[in-house]
């Protein structure tokens, strides 16, 4: 995108609230535990965070995060995030049971987290899916890995097929859209955006080096993504839900990059 283009959406954007929750994706500090993960999202100058499964809940602890924690374990964590100024908005990436009891407890758990949305890759549960947002009027994203040569029955890569898969169901159904591993598969996010015909619930957002499989993650508007084009078509389509920082890079050290992104989507929108 010109640069021109960036200051008119920056202009515009400006004029009205950021229409989604920008979040960090724990998965950017999988190094550490969730209650450090919250520190640092924290240090990053994030309000928001995308929890995922089996993420160690803190030095010394044993727990993974997910519905099997404790209801202290729950309550020391809501203090926790509570003291940073952090509220968890998202969990995934995770897989869904097909079968409704078995899934159901997931969900239970989401709402007593306050999670608004639940990122997973079970297409083959889809139904008992639509029944749970129902109930329990959460969303659910589906989420696309990069294209897998050695497997071509793996197809969630392909915004298509998860347009296929979400368009009849419930709105509250849609994309999780990664966009750095639409990248990896060699797709402008923006294109794999305008196929998915605004069903888009969440998002994990990253500007990555290049087109290809191995690109790594750059500080927003630093890459080949586009991220002042992406942003505005989520403005565009006015999408509520969560966008998270992904950074899948300088594993160890990565919070002021972290920081540069969220600070990238705040100037754009000039908060």
């Amino acid at each position: 995108m010109a640069l021109s283009s960036v200051l008119v959406f920056s202009v515009l954007a400006a004029s009205r609230p950021m229409p989604f929750l920008m979040s960090v994706q724990a998965w950017t500090f999988n190094r550490f535990t969730a209650y450090e993960a919250v520190e640092k999202a924290s240090q990053a100058g994030a309000k928001y965070i995308e929890f995922f499964p089996g993420q160690a809940l803190k030095p010394g602890s044993k727990s993974g995060m997910g519905p099997g924690l404790t209801s202290d374990e729950v309550s020391d964590l809501k203090n926790h995030l509570k003291k940073y100024g952090v509220t968890p908005v998202a969990y995934g990436v995770t897989g869904i049971d097909t079968d409704y009891a078995k899934a159901k407890p997931l969900f239970a758990w989401a709402k007593e987290m306050g999670l608004k949305v639940i990122n997973t890759e079970s297409a083959e549960s889809i139904d008992t899916i639509e029944k749970l947002v129902k109930e329990f009027d959460i969303s659910v994203g589906f989420h696309n890995h990069p294209k897998r040569d050695n497997d071509p029955k793996y197809t969630m890569w392909d915004p298509n097929y998860i347009y296929g898969l979400v368009k009849n169901r419930d709105r509250r159904i849609g994309s999780c859209a990664d966009t750095g591993h639409w990248v990896r598969s060699g797709i402008k996010p923006v294109d794999a955006l305008t196929a998915l015909h605004g069903r888009i619930v969440s998002s994990h957002l990253k500007d990555l080096n290049e087109f290809a499989p191995g690109a790594h993650d750059m500080p927003y508007g630093n890459g080949v993504s586009d991220v002042p084009a992406i942003l505005s078509f989520y403005d565009k389509i006015g999408m509520k839900g969560s966008v998270s920082v992904e950074y899948e890079h300088n594993w160890d050290t990565n919070v002021t990059e972290v920081a540069q992104c969220i600070g990238f989507v705040r100037g754009i929108y000039g908060r």
